[in-house]
């Protein structure tokens, strides 16, 4: 069994990032420039928004992180987006989800300009992620092909099950394993699916995103399959300091011996997840006034 270690793989490619800034600074006078939007104090999304602006800040970049209170109107968002869609120094923004229940998630991400949409949930680059053409992919999905691509993880001709339908990552994430590049047979299951544990069990490649912890249990899993666990659930434990611990969808202490390769949790897609995020922030400075500067060896 190979431990796919996601966060040693963002680390060596945001070295590689960090060159690329260096040089576009040289030429250009400043560095790419990503901004967050946050709303409320969920917890969860207060320490994803610090990791983001601390791997912002490890590479070069520039970031700015624009806070609101729950109480804030869907039109102040609003605004705030168009500001930003068009201010010149700002190359990509994201709102960091979820928002409160008063103001309309789908609104907002469509107010997004597609080429500062460094998240990828824009219904136009979704649209143009379905049909294989150059766009900025949902971070999560790109961050695990980039996994499987490091790892020389073989994709072409085997059976991937992606257990969840979410828009943000199994939808996309079976489209990406479905086209020519990664060349599977695609199932996704969700919770409609009948025979779920049968299914699972055929795959040679299972992504698992639902986010129920410890779902997936050995027998669910067939014999040297590769297992990537998209599921970070925070449960309570006596053996941490403060009472929780992270788990994900698989129950690895028992999958694990049973696998090829298997992402843990932490330190497996998460990393990965804020790595594709800034690829994708380069990506769109590169496009707009870095256009000479080419980075795709990093991918």
């Amino acid at each position: 069994m190979v431990l796919i270690d996601g966060k040693k793989v963002a680390n060596e490619i945001k070295v590689e990032i960090a060159v690329e800034v260096k040089k576009i600074i040289e030429k250009h006078g400043r560095p790419p420039h990503l901004v967050a939007i946050l709303v409320g104090h969920d917890g969860g999304s207060e320490s994803y928004v610090n990791f983001k602006m601390k791997d912002c800040e490890e590479v070069g970049f520039k970031s700015s992180l624009i806070r609101f209170e729950d109480d804030v109107t869907e039109n102040e968002l609003l605004e705030t987006i168009e500001k930003l869609n068009q201010d010149a120094s700002v190359d990509g923004f994201i709102a960091q989800l979820p928002l409160p229940a008063h103001i309309n998630e789908s609104k907002v991400l469509e107010a997004i300009d597609p080429e500062k949409d460094v998240d990828g949930f824009h219904p136009t680059n979704v649209g143009k992620m379905m049909e294989g053409l150059p766009t900025f992919i949902s971070a999560t999905p790109y961050g695990i092909s980039i996994l499987l691509k490091r790892y020389k993880i073989e994709t072409s001709g085997k059976h991937c099950v992606v257990l969840g339908r979410s828009n943000i990552v199994g939808r996309p994430m079976s489209v990406l394993m479905s086209q020519k590049e990664m060349n599977s047979t695609v199932t996704v299951l969700h919770s409609g699916s009948q025979n779920i544990k049968e299914m699972c069990a055929s795959a040679d490649i299972l992504i698992v995103a639902i986010g129920k912890p410890g779902f997936v249990t050995a027998d669910m899993v067939k014999k040297g399959a590769v297992v990537i666990d998209v599921g970070t659930s925070r449960i309570k434990s006596d053996k941490t300091k403060s009472g929780f611990r992270l788990a994900g969808d698989v129950d690895f202490e028992n999958v694990a011996e049973k696998c090829s390769f298997i992402t843990p949790v932490p330190g497996g897609v998460g990393p990965m997840t804020r790595l594709a995020l800034l690829l994708n922030t380069l990506e769109t400075a590169k496009e707009t006034q870095f256009t000479d500067m080419c980075c795709k060896d990093i991918r």
